[in-house]
């Protein structure tokens, strides 16, 4: 039995905050969770939306109804997540590639030195974040990463300036039933073991996107 792989064409969704054009000085790029929906994550950015920030929740490629009981019931919520296991090389490369093109569409003409690209990942997205920079054609100006596992297969030299000249903004609550105060220190080690600068943001809370917080890491609205 032999396995084989053909390259498709698919479409993939996602979800806005503000209106592209010349009063735009921040492109946000913002990946959602494990079995979130771009469209509901979105929601926890309305706090810093402004005319000159362009803020954008892709959706990960592979959705999935969250209670597999329930099926095909109407009701039955629905959930994506990034990749799995099972052919994860592959997955890998299609959300990377999926990732660059938004980017690109995104930014569309704008001069680069006019406009900041801004990564965040939360959770599962924070894995997904850093590979798409480390391995993809996309450069940060500036690396989010909030309540999420540092990839330990990436190469941090070839990456580092690819997360931006600013120090990576590590945002974690002190009440995440995932990441325990142990867990935490071991993922901001592991990025100060690679050489990259970094600034943790503790806030008061669980495993979620902390408005105030969200507000702090964001800083002023660019002119």
């Amino acid at each position: 039995m032999g396995e084989h792989f053909l390259r498709v064409t698919r479409t993939a969704r996602y979800h806005t905050l503000g209106e592209p054009g010349a009063r735009v000085r921040e492109v946000w790029i913002v990946c959602h969770g494990y079995g979130q929906l771009a469209g509901r994550f979105l929601r926890h950015f309305a706090p810093i939306a402004h005319p000159s920030r362009l803020i954008a929740a892709p959706e990960a490629l592979s959705r999935f109804y969250l209670d597999p009981a329930l099926p095909h019931s109407p009701d039955a919520k629905i959930g994506a997540t990034w990749m799995t296991r099972e052919d994860r090389e592959h997955e890998i490369a299609d959300y990377v590639a999926y990732l660059d093109a938004l980017a690109a569409t995104l930014l569309g003409g704008a001069h680069r030195s006019r406009v900041r690209l801004v990564a965040l990942g939360f959770s599962q997205g924070v894995s997904t974040v850093m590979r798409w920079l480390a391995q993809g054609q996309s450069r940060a100006d500036r690396l989010i990463a909030w309540s999420g596992s540092i990839p330990q297969d990436i190469d941090f030299g070839a990456a580092r300036d690819r997360f931006g000249s600013e120090p990576v903004a590590y945002a974690y609550g002190d009440r995440d039933p995932y990441f325990g105060a142990s867990r935490n220190a071991q993922q901001m080690d592991l990025l100060r073991g690679a050489g990259i600068p970094l600034v943790a943001v503790p806030f008061a809370g669980g495993h979620a996107i902390d408005a105030d917080t969200l507000v702090q890491v964001a800083g002023p609205p660019p002119d």
